[in-house]
C-alpha cells in the first residue's frame, strides 16, 4: 500500500438490535498533510466505496470540536484507545499501513463508531459534580484561593468525559456497577473548590456506596490513557483517604 493512501479497516454494525449487521470493511481513501483519523473517515464519506468495490452507506461517527476538547471522537484505533481528531495518520500508519477503527466497548453501540455515553453523565449527577449556588443574588467575592490551589483544580477540570478512562478500566463490565475514575476525579475537583467544598460529604457518601471508589482495581489503566493527562491516580487516592476519614470520623459531623 502507498503512502499516498490511507487504508481503513472499520468494524460496523448498522443496528445495536441486529448483531447479525455487524462486519468489518475496509476503505482506501486519498492521503492528505497532516491528515488525522477524521479526515480520513471524511474522505470515505465523499465515496463510501469498499475495497472489493461495494458502494456502502457512509461510516457513522460522532465529533464535534476536531480539537481534542470535546471528547466525542473516541474510539479504538489500532486497539488502543484515542481521540480520532488528534490521532494522525502519518503517526500511526508512516507507510501506508492499515488502520483499524472500532468503536468502544464500555459502552452501549449506537451505530458503527458511535456510542452512548449517557453513563458518564449520570455518574455526574450522582456525585453531584457542580457548585451550588443559594440564589441568583449578589454574595459578592467568593473565598480566596492560591495559585498551587488554582492549579491542581484546573488541571482536574481539564475532563471532557471522553469515556478513555472507563475503555482502559478493567474494573468497567456488563457486570460491574463501578462508577469509573473520571467521576472519582470529579469529586476531588468541585470538593477542592472554597464553595463546592460545602458539599464535600454528599460527594463522599455518593463514591463509598455500591460502585464507588472501593471498586477501584488500582490497575492505573487510566492514567496511561487519558488525553488529557490528568492526574486520575492522585484524585483515586486522595477520595479513597477521604472516604476514609469520613467513614471513620464523620459521625461527629452528624
Amino acid at each position: 500500500m502507498s503512502a499516498s493512501t490511507v487504508h481503513l479497516r472499520v468494524l460496523r454494525q448498522d443496528d445495536p438490535k441486529r448483531p447479525e449487521t455487524r462486519r468489518w470493511e475496509e476503505f482506501k481513501v486519498p492521503a492528505l498533510p497532516q491528515m488525522n483519523v477524521i479526515a480520513a473517515l471524511q474522505q470515505v464519506q465523499k465515496n463510501p466505496v469498499t475495497l472489493d468495490g461495494k458502494r456502502v452507506a457512509p461510516v457513522a461517527w460522532e465529533a464535534v470540536c476536531l480539537e481534542e476538547i470535546c471528547g466525542a471522537c473516541t474510539m479504538l484505533v489500532n486497539g488502543r484507545v484515542r481521540q480520532a481528531c488528534s490521532t494522525l495518520v502519518d503517526h500511526i500508519a508512516p507507510n501506508g499501513e492499515r488502520i483499524t477503527l472500532e468503536p468502544l466497548t464500555k459502552f452501549p453501540l449506537l451505530r458503527d463508531l458511535i456510542v452512548d455515553r449517557s453513563s458518564m453523565f449520570e455518574s455526574l449527577k450522582r456525585v453531584k459534580a457542580w457548585i451550588q449556588l443559594d440564589g441568583t443574588r449578589d454574595q459578592g467575592p467568593g473565598p480566596r484561593e492560591s495559585p498551587e490551589q488554582q492549579q491542581v483544580r484546573y488541571h482536574l477540570s481539564q475532563c471532557m468525559t471522553c469515556g478513555c478512562c472507563l475503555e482502559a478500566c478493567p474494573q468497567i463490565t456488563e457486570r460491574s456497577s463501578f462508577i469509573g475514575p473520571a467521576a472519582i476525579s470529579q469529586v476531588r475537583l468541585f470538593n477542592l473548590h472554597a464553595s463546592g467544598a460545602r458539599n464535600a460529604p454528599e460527594r463522599l457518601d455518593a463514591v463509598m456506596g455500591n460502585g464507588g471508589i472501593e471498586d477501584c482495581g488500582k490497575s492505573q489503566n487510566c492514567v496511561e490513557v487519558c488525553p488529557k493527562q490528568i492526574p486520575l491516580i492522585d484524585s483515586l487516592a486522595e477520595v479513597s483517604r477521604d472516604t476514609t476519614k469520613r467513614l471513620l470520623f464523620g459521625w461527629i459531623l452528624r
